[in-house]
């Protein structure tokens, strides 16, 4: 919603200063310029990326419309979760895990927060690090430079949709100033003509460059970093599940690991040390009374 209310000021400002200072909209609708500066755009865009790099940018242009659904109630109920699935394994042993593990949608842990359940790649990470954990392999240094590993490798995958969409934006201003050169081309093959015509035709080729740099500036280059945002995002909560389970395995209590957690997150979305100790309790004791968290009452 946000990316249409920008457009929208974008456009009305642009396209409003314009006509206000005595200028005529009509002339600026010029879709041959469109033609050549879009489709080269395009054309580029295909060149210089292969197949799953353009999947990967088609598929998150319907997330750039929706608003960020990382809010300080995600976190908490991640932190909620990771305090169960914590306390189950450290009174029953983390091998009592493992039934949920193999199957988290008929995990009473895991099937209380739906919304952390369908963010699959989230879950992977997290199955996948409690899997190594009830092994018993290996150990914190270890299990960390391999979480490292994995989240910086999500990064480069997170990156490639947004620097292909800047790769387009930086391309754009040049693509109107070509767009632009053909224009004044077209106008000085037809020097013959009134100066009236000919002054016209060199308008309407410098609209190319205006064009270029509007679409650029205003229109794609801001979508390549609302998508690095939202990457930051998601990987703000892979850091919280990092930190929250190396200090469990380093012989912190769940309470005392999830507040690790909490700290690596963003002060904007961050719980306060009040509200999480309040969220945890609360947690706690919807348990019944005698029975690990987590089980079925």
């Amino acid at each position: 919603m946000l990316v249409i209310v920008g457009y929208i000021v974008v456009f009305a400002t642009v396209f409003g200063g314009f006509a206000l200072s005595g200028g005529h909209l009509a002339s600026l609708f010029q879709p041959t310029e469109l033609l050549i500066i879009g489709g080269a755009g395009v054309g580029a865009f295909i060149v210089g990326n292969n197949g799953k790099a353009i999947k990967a940018t088609l598929k998150s242009f319907p997330l750039l419309l929706k608003g960020s659904h990382y809010t300080k109630s995600l976190y908490m109920d991640l932190m909620a979760m990771m305090f169960l699935l914590l306390t189950k394994g450290r009174q029953q042993g983390f091998v009592a895990l493992e039934n949920d593990i193999e199957d988290p949608q008929n995990s009473p842990i895991f099937s209380a927060y739906p919304r952390l359940l369908a963010d699959s790649e989230l879950m992977n990470f997290l199955v996948d690090y409690l899997r190594l954990i009830i092994s018993g392999n290996m150990n914190a240094f270890e299990m960390e430079s391999l979480m490292d590993e994995e989240i910086e490798t999500c990064e480069h995958e997170h990156e490639v949709p947004a620097h292909s969409l800047n790769s387009i934006g930086d391309g754009l201003p040049a693509f109107g100033i070509v767009a632009a050169v053909m224009g004044v081309v077209n106008a000085l093959a037809a020097a013959d003509r009134p100066a009236a015509e000919l002054g016209e035709l060199i308008a309407h080729a410098m609209v190319g460059t205006f064009l270029g740099i509007l679409m650029a500036y205003g229109m794609v280059l801001p979508l390549a970093a609302l998508l690095r945002q939202k990457s930051a995002e998601h990987l703000k909560m892979l850091e919280c599940i990092k930190t929250t389970l190396l200090s469990s395995i380093n012989g912190y209590a769940p309470q005392i690991a999830v507040e690790f957690g909490r700290k690596t997150l963003y002060s904007t979305d961050r719980p306060s040390f009040a509200e999480l100790e309040a969220h945890v309790r609360e947690v706690r004791s919807a348990s019944t009374p005698g029975a690990a968290p987590g089980d079925a009452p």
